[in-house]
């Protein structure tokens, strides 16, 4: 039996919102990571992934629930774990080799073991020849690169990774991905295990031997999938399309999910956090549902490969369209109802027409605006007078996002207009 290096129990962590309320972030989180595994974290963002991953540091501290470290609770910073961030977080005064030293000087190392150390990681992940050169000399993906090393030169048992892909471009991701998987199949370091988060479906299928599916608002373990392809993994490969699919079908089913979809259906009020998503999108995407070369159910994974997005790109999305009812998501697949496809085959303004009438519907606060409008003498009114009210349910900046979301949605449909100068809404262009 491989040994435990990470073991989670009961997990939960608030932050304070206000004085009044705490923001839940994670939930009655539970799970283990033996050595030899690379486990993803896959999720959308703001699922809690990243704060987890700090808890596991001990860079930040749970509200309940404990942590261990091969067996040993975690109470502050863990000796033995390194952590690569999104950023680069680079000191651009510094070159790679002084960056790379950073950390094993704060470890008190003496200077000439931590140089030697420190070319030694710069030779491992392949940055050999610039060790004098500064961050703003590099790529991209050298100076993701030099965050490995830096991670890498204290001989971490356990690697936490925190999208450390997601800043590059494309073919340089896949570079890294693969270098990283060579070093750890040969045994080039002294890593044990390797804990990364991760909002691509498909990065999660091409590293990890073991997926851990978070679900949000708390932030949840909602599914665990165990992938026993052999590395390294062809990404269009028959059994690798399956584990895709697969995940599809975990992250859009689940007693839980169709409970959480049920009670969002029956509750969903004034304050309730809209996805932000531009109307244009909502049209074109629906619009591209109906095309004839899709069935009437549609596989999710290849709408993601039809419209090259990820799941922050698409799950929103897919919100949008069951919340006004233009389709529904069941089991990895989508379809649209028949209101949807009366939109897709509607002319400009019937287009229009049909979300008003959605808008007003189904989304509390659009219809909430539009009968305020339509009673207040000039059918005018400020933008604050919304704010105070969403405010009773979500922080500043949130409620300010969810207004302009549907004031966004409200004016593609011609539902009021708004003028940005003044903040104020009104019915000079009614429909």
């Amino acid at each position: 039996m491989s040994e435990t290096i990470i073991s989670l129990k009961n997990l939960t962590k608030s932050f304070k919102k206000d004085m009044h309320q705490d923001l839940l972030v994670l939930e009655d989180v539970n799970f283990e990571l033996k050595e030899g595994e690379i486990v993803a974290l896959l999720g959308k963002s703001g699922s809690g992934k990243s704060t987890l991953l700090r808890i596991i540091a001990g860079l930040i501290k749970p509200t309940s629930g404990e942590v261990s470290y091969r067996n040993k609770h975690v109470t502050g910073p863990v000796q033995g774990v390194g952590m690569v961030f999104q950023s680069f977080a680079l000191l651009p005064w510094l070159t790679v080799l002084q960056n790379v030293e950073l950390g094993l000087e704060a470890q008190g190392v003496g200077r000439e073991e931590r140089r030697t150390r420190a070319i030694e990681a710069i030779d491992i992940i392949g940055l050999d020849g610039f060790e004098s050169a500064y961050p703003k000399e590099l790529s991209g993906g050298m100076r993701q690169r030099v965050g490995f090393a830096r991670a890498l030169v204290i001989n971490p048992d356990l690697l936490l990774m925190d999208e450390p892909f997601s800043a590059l471009d494309v073919l340089t991701a896949e570079n890294l991905k693969t270098d990283l998987l060579d070093l750890w199949e040969t045994n080039k370091t002294q890593t044990k295990g390797i804990l990364m988060v991760t909002h691509s479906i498909e990065e999660a299928a091409f590293m990890a031997d073991r997926i851990i599916i978070f679900g949000s608002d708390p932030g949840y373990i909602r599914a665990e999938l165990t992938v026993n392809l052999p590395h390294p993994r062809n990404d269009q490969a028959p059994k690798f399309r399956e584990v895709v699919d697969r995940i599809y079908t975990l992250m859009t089913t689940g007693a839980k999910e169709h409970a959480r979809r049920a009670l969002r259906e029956r509750q969903i009020g004034i304050g309730y956090r809209l996805p932000d998503v531009d109307p244009s999108v909502i049209s074109g995407l629906i619009e591209t549902m109906a095309a004839p070369e899709f069935e009437q159910r549609i596989d999710l994974p290849e709408l993601a490969d039809e419209l090259m997005m990820t799941i922050d790109d698409l799950f929103p999305l897919m919100e949008t369209l069951e919340i006004l009812g233009f389709a529904k998501v069941s089991e990895g697949d989508i379809s649209l109802n028949s209101i949807g496809r009366e939109f897709a085959d509607a002319d400009i303004d019937e287009k229009k027409q049909i979300f008003a009438t959605q808008l007003q519907a189904k989304v509390p606060l659009a219809r909430h605006i539009r009968k305020t409008l339509d009673e207040k003498r000039g059918n005018r009114s400020s933008e604050e007078r919304f704010l105070s009210k969403l405010e009773d349910y979500l922080s500043e900046k949130e409620a300010e996002r969810v207004l302009r979301t549907v004031i966004d949605w409200s004016r593609y449909a011609e539902l009021f207009a708004y003028d940005f100068n003044t903040g104020m809404l009104s019915l000079e262009n009614p429909d």
